[in-house]
Parts: C-alpha cells; structure tokens; sequence
C-alpha cells in the first residue's frame, strides 16, 4: 500500500487480504498464535489505509523481501483472491508412483496442468489448500489398483470428476459446486480398480484458527452483554442477602434482650431488700 494517501477509508475486500497474509505468515511459522490474534484483531477494526499499512510491513510475500502491500487499485471482482494462486510458472512435479508405500503433496506446491499418479497396493495424498496453479485448469490424473488417493481441496474451487472405477470407484460428492470468481477448475479422472479416489473440501489450518477465534469473540460478547444486561438482578439479590435488608428482626430481638435483663436486675433488688 502507498502512504500517499493513509487517510483513505479501507474496504472489506482491503482487510480480507491483509488478514489473508497474516494466515500465510501463521502457516509459514512467521507469527506465533499470539501474535496472529492480535494482528487479527487490529486488521478487521482498522478503518483507513494507515491503519492497515503497519500490520504487514515486516512479513515477506512468498519469501520474497517485499513487505506485502494492499494495492490502491482494485482488481476486478472476476479475479477475487485467487488471482495470485493461478501463476503460470514452473510446476513442483509432475507425477508420482505408489508400489506398496504412499506419497503425499501438500503445502506450499504448484500444481501442473496435468499431474499423472499411480498406486498399487499402495495409496497418495493430493492437499490443494496451500498450493499454487500452472493454469486454470489443472487435471490430476489417478490409476489406483487395489490401492487408494485422496484429493484435497479448498473452498471455492471446482472440481469435477471423471474417472472409471472397476470394483472401485470415484468420489463424485463435490461434483456440482460452484466455484469462487477466478478460482481454478480442478479435474479428477483416471481408473481404480479394487481401489478408490476420494474428493473432499477442507478449510486451511489458518482459516480454522480464524473461525475459533472469531466465534470465541463472539461467545466473550455474548456473554459480557449478558453481564451488562442484568446489573440491577445482581445488585437486589446483594441487597436481600446483606443484614441490613432485615432491620426489623434484630430490633427486635434486641429490645428482647435489654428486657430480659432489666428484669434479671429488678429480681436481684428485691432479694437484696428481704
């Protein structure tokens, strides 16, 4: 973000993607969990630009030097926030073999255009939720033979699923979603026999912190409203407990007292006159 103009009122989308870097920064291990809430909280109260520059200006973007900056001009809605992810450049892998053992690709990955993967007697973990894109539309392509894959990825992506399962089968339960604006399509197909290829959406690691801790400001809220609502409950049953709500009682047996020993007195008198 430029400091030309840090009195500029900040938007929804302006703190959405400085909160985004901070669940980066906290998946990376940049910030502790201390940390991330409190950035947190500063970020979703923040109102204008300089309130906002501060909160970011020491974490890098992908490990670059730059300190990540929110851009005075807005991208087009169609792109959303997943433009940066679909980068065009140079895949991670490109495929995988499972004989007997497993493989796993997750975290921070970029994902081909086409990955291939095989399996036998054996089983692989595609996790997208952190992963960048070479394109668009990218196509993991699952051989499973009496073995297994899990595909992985976050909301806001399409997926669609074409494999052919042989006593086996293919996951077709995120089939039908419709994707985030600018999301990248993800195509599962290939062949299982005696085998399966599993389809789930999950959300990232930093975006479950996100949601506890909002819904634990939510609770602490909830429950100081509760509190505030209900002084005066609080401070007639004081009253009720406190001595001084039942006067009448200790006079009275006060001034029972002082009579039973002004008649003890009067007694010992008139034995002393006999």
């Amino acid at each position: 973000m430029t400091d030309d103009a840090p009195e500029l009122r900040a938007s929804d989308a302006d703190r959405e993607r400085v909160a985004e870097v901070l669940r980066d920064a906290l998946a990376e291990g940049r910030l502790d969990m201390a940390e991330f809430e409190e950035r947190l909280d500063a970020t979703y109260s923040a109102r204008t630009y300089g309130e906002l520059a501060p909160i970011t200006r020491d974490l890098p973007v992908g490990g670059a030097g730059a300190a990540p900056e929110v851009s005075m001009t807005k991208r087009p809605a169609a792109a959303g926030d997943w433009a940066g992810r679909i980068t065009g450049g140079e895949p991670s892998s490109t495929w995988a073999v499972a004989v007997m053992s497993g493989f796993q690709r997750k975290g921070r990955w970029t994902v081909p255009k086409r990955f291939n993967s095989f399996a036998f007697w054996g089983g692989g973990e595609f996790d997208l939720r952190e992963a960048d894109f070479a394109a668009g539309e990218v196509v993991i392509n699952c051989v499973a033979i009496m073995g297994g894959m899990q595909v992985v990825v976050p909301p806001g992506v399409e997926v669609v699923v074409r494999g052919i399962g042989i006593m086996g089968g293919f996951d077709h339960r995120e089939e039908g979603v419709p994707g985030d604006p600018g999301a990248p399509r993800v195509v599962v197909t290939g062949f299982a026999f005696w085998g399966g290829v599993g389809v789930e959406r999950k959300l990232t690691r930093a975006e479950k912190l996100r949601i506890k801790e909002e819904r634990r400001q939510e609770k602490l809220e909830r429950r100081q409203g509760r509190v505030r609502d209900r002084p005066e409950q609080g401070s007639a049953r004081k009253e009720l407990d406190a001595p001084a709500a039942r006067p009448g009682l200790h006079d009275l047996l006060g001034e029972d007292r002082a009579r039973d020993r002004e008649l003890g007195r009067e007694r010992r008198r008139r034995d002393d006159s006999r």
